[in-house]
């Protein structure tokens, strides 16, 4: 097989729009300023279990959303919130969920990691590290089955690449040519291990090779530079020429959840990232060098943000525990009549 070039950043395309970096500064925005009340209602008490914070990753899902259309599907691991939000899901249904109440998207009974939205196309949060690879490529096969031209997006990360049923995966998608785009979130340490200590294979969808299927390196902290990797992803699935891998090198300001100190790495580094490459502040700052926004528009909007936040965390605190009777329910699906 030839070797395939390996492309280490896709370069963000020049013209674009003011709408979209608008869009892209909101969509982002949004999930930095819900994570971080997320990150304090934990802190409180308010939240309990596990909370894994999506500060820092932003333009991975908010790229990627951006070269989807209506029908495509997500499904995603523990670090789930941003693409909830990024798919157009309720905050105030996904924080009430966060803080197990009864308006939450699963009742209450859910929590951070199994939140789902049929009319979002939105499929977990799974806890299990990998096991929504196998889902993804599910999803896929369905609407092959059916003969629409959707897509799935697939996300997991860097530390799950390692999980064997990812290649019995990559081997099913890739030998019946599944319209799904697995998304590598590689944010370099996993839980808690640095890539170059647990993964032998320096660029990670170079895996895709031996099953044929093609894939590049993104930078992850360039949303236009997603979404363009994300279009010609989609575009591939969409033709019918089976499963696409992207790998996107990106980065979280928060340790694995809100439990790790983080340790692992130094504050320096962190601190570096985010005064050079974040994001957000990225879009923010070609929104005033283009004269597409002031520094009183985008404070407005920043307020903007703020109060849909403040409002979903009000929401979530004052929706009520969901009642004991509901331990009883939506244990089994129903079963649909089968025809004759």
């Amino acid at each position: 097989m030839a070797a395939r070039k390996t492309t280490r950043k896709t370069p963000a395309k020049s013209n674009t729009s003011k709408d979209e970096l608008l869009t892209y500064y909101r969509d982002m925005l949004l999930i930095r300023r819900f994570e971080e009340k997320a990150g304090q209602l934990y802190g409180m008490g308010l939240i309990g279990g596990f909370c894994h914070l999506y500060i820092g990753q932003e333009a991975v899902v908010v790229g990627l959303e951006a070269a989807s259309k209506e029908g495509d599907k997500r499904i995603t691991s523990y670090r789930d919130h941003g693409h909830m939000l990024a798919c157009g899901m309720d905050p105030k249904g996904v924080m009430a969920e966060l803080t197990g109440r009864e308006g939450g998207y699963s009742k209450g009974k859910g929590g951070s990691m199994h939140m789902f939205s049929k009319e979002k196309h939105f499929y977990g949060g799974h806890g299990i590290v990998g096991a929504q690879v196998p889902l993804g490529a599910g999803l896929a096969f369905a609407d092959q089955y059916s003969g629409n031209d959707n897509v799935t997006f697939t996300y997991f990360g860097d530390g799950a690449a390692n999980q064997g049923q990812v290649y019995e995966t990559f081997n099913m998608a890739a030998l019946w040519k599944l319209p799904v785009i697995f998304v590598i979130e590689n944010n370099q340490y996993a839980m808690g291990t640095s890539q170059a200590r647990s993964t032998s294979t320096e660029d990670i969808h170079t895996r895709g090779i031996p099953f044929g299927i093609p894939g590049e390196i993104v930078d992850g902290m360039d949303v236009m530079a997603v979404k363009e990797a994300g279009a010609k992803a989609v575009a591939h699935c969409r033709n019918g020429d089976g499963p696409y891998i992207l790998e996107v090198k990106t980065y979280r300001y928060r340790g694995h959840s809100m439990s790790d100190p983080a340790k692992y790495r130094t504050r320096e580094e962190v601190q570096k990232m985010r005064e050079e490459r974040d994001p957000i502040e990225r879009v923010r700052a070609m929104l005033l060098e283009g004269s597409h926004a002031s520094e009183d528009d985008l404070k407005a909007i920043d307020k903007e943000i703020k109060d849909i936040v403040n409002e979903s965390a009000e929401f979530a605190k004052e929706s009520p525990e969901p009642a004991l009777e509901e331990l009883w329910t939506d244990i089994y699906a129903e079963v649909a009549p089968q025809e004759a």
